[in-house]
């Protein structure tokens, strides 16, 4: 009798190794890169949150003079015609923006220009060099008046939801610096202005939906914390 020749499928099922099966491949961290997968579908009049990763080796972005930097790179591409940044909020290791596009490829385009602003920023402040953004930016659009008021929230008051996670306890209440905070007119008491000779790094809302329909919600009070459940 001759031999069998086995196939790919067999020799794994013999031997054990390779293949798909639970577990296989390197390790997911806790905040996997974003690859080149399918994102969610924007639609002409649906907001986006798109957020951005910074590389493990960049410091904290939560320093004035990154701040000072990013605001003024903003100020420049908050509005590309058919692409809006309407709010924003830097963190840590990572940038939190809502932005408006006509379609896939406007908000394409728009996000490579932000990108590269965010990273450009990133070297100068910190005399480094190299990538500065780690993978993709994720992206979500935004379909409903509660989605897009819930994501304002989440934006605008993203370091009070840090804070509480760290130290366990409600942040003090105040407009974060390092946001849009300040150029926005949805919260529950009236801002301080800010003064007019800063540009504002933010473009106004055009959609319904960033612009008035999310106020069927409330308007929104600088002490809540996004995510908490009390």
């Amino acid at each position: 009798m001759g031999a069998v020749q086995l196939t790919f499928g067999d020799h794994r099922r013999r031997t054990g190794r390779g293949g798909p099966r639970a577990g296989a491949g390197r390790p997911r961290g806790p905040r996997p890169i974003v690859h080149h997968v399918r994102r969610s579908a924007l639609t002409h009049g649906c907001p986006a949150h798109v957020t951005l990763r910074m590389q493990r080796d960049v410091p904290s972005l939560r320093c004035r003079a990154f701040v000072r930097e990013a605001r003024r790179s903003f100020a420049s591409a908050c509005e590309r015609g058919s692409f809006r940044l309407v709010h924003f909020s830097i963190q840590r290791d990572h940038l939190h923006l809502l932005v408006e596009a006509d379609d896939a490829r406007a908000l394409g385009r728009g996000m490579k220009s932000i990108a590269a602003r965010v990273a450009r920023c990133v070297n100068q402040v910190f005399r480094r060099t190299g990538a500065a953004l780690l993978g993709r930016y994720y992206v979500r659009a935004l379909r409903t008046p509660r989605e897009v008021r819930n994501a304002i929230a989440y934006v605008l008051l993203n370091a009070r939801k840090h804070w509480k996670q760290r130290f366990g306890s409600a942040p003090p209440v105040r407009i974060d610096d390092a946001s849009s905070g300040a150029w926005f007119t949805g919260w529950v008491h009236r801002n301080q202005p800010v003064s007019a000779s800063e540009p504002p790094p933010v473009a106004g809302a055009r959609t319904w939906l960033l612009r008035v329909g999310w106020r069927r919600h409330g308007a929104i009070d600088p002490r809540e914390v996004p995510g908490a459940t009390a």
